[in-house]
């Protein structure tokens, strides 16, 4: 019974991710507003196998009974030029470590890794340039503070690699040499988002938004 309640739940999740996009459909809205996303390092765990499953659900591995550990968020946002239009066809890549701190990529040794964890995932935005995951609130590890690794490319070119922050972790973020690294304050601000409390949920799971935005327009 549990093992059909997550497929379900999980075939539910995908189907609806169109639907969630019909949401975002202004074009240009506030363009003035935005903030350019910094560039960030990619850092030495981007995988270096990547798993059978590269899915926008990093809870559910394939078919599996068993949900990863961690506190399940829904993260979305969009990609947009530097016009605030939304960027369609880009594929936004997302990987960050397990609730043990460890990476999908086999120099990451520092504890046992969370197999029920997919680690990696992939998303294609369509005209909204809405992309979608579901995924764990990140955790921190020796030597960083929370984050979610993001890159993002379109018709083969890598267009920006960078992170977002948990906002609340202001001890570890100052204490953060890549977040740091970040002197704009603006930009600082933009990177790091709120993960909160879902009223629509019964198991206590967050939401999370976080829009990137390009500083050139992409081509085709």
């Amino acid at each position: 019974m549990k093992h059909e309640f997550f497929i379900h739940d999980r075939r539910r999740f995908l189907r609806n991710v169109a639907f969630g996009a019909a949401l975002f459909t202004t074009r240009g809205l506030f363009a003035e507003e935005l903030i350019r996303t910094p560039r960030q390092t990619e850092g030495p765990f981007y995988p270096d196998h990547l798993p059978l499953d590269t899915d926008n659900d990093l809870i559910i591995v394939n078919e599996t009974i068993t949900p990863a550990l961690g506190e399940i968020t829904h993260l979305n946002g969009r990609v947009l030029d530097a016009k605030g239009d939304p960027i369609r066809n880009a594929l936004v890549e997302i990987w960050q470590c397990d609730g043990n701190g460890v990476y999908l990529h086999t120099a990451d040794k520092r504890a046992q890794r969370e197999k029920n964890f997919q680690g990696f995932g992939r998303f294609l935005t369509g005209s909204s340039g809405e992309y979608y995951f579901r995924t764990i609130k990140p955790v921190p590890y020796p030597g960083r503070t929370p984050h979610i690794h993001f890159k993002v490319k379109r018709s083969g070119k890598e267009l920006i690699t960078t992170q977002c922050y948990v906002k609340g972790e202001a001890a570890r973020n100052e204490k953060d040499g890549v977040y740091k690294g970040i002197k704009d304050a603006q930009q600082r601000a933009a990177v790091t988002i709120d993960f909160a409390p879902m009223n629509s949920s019964r198991v206590g799971e967050l939401a999370a938004k976080f829009d990137i935005v390009l500083g050139v327009t992409p081509q085709g």
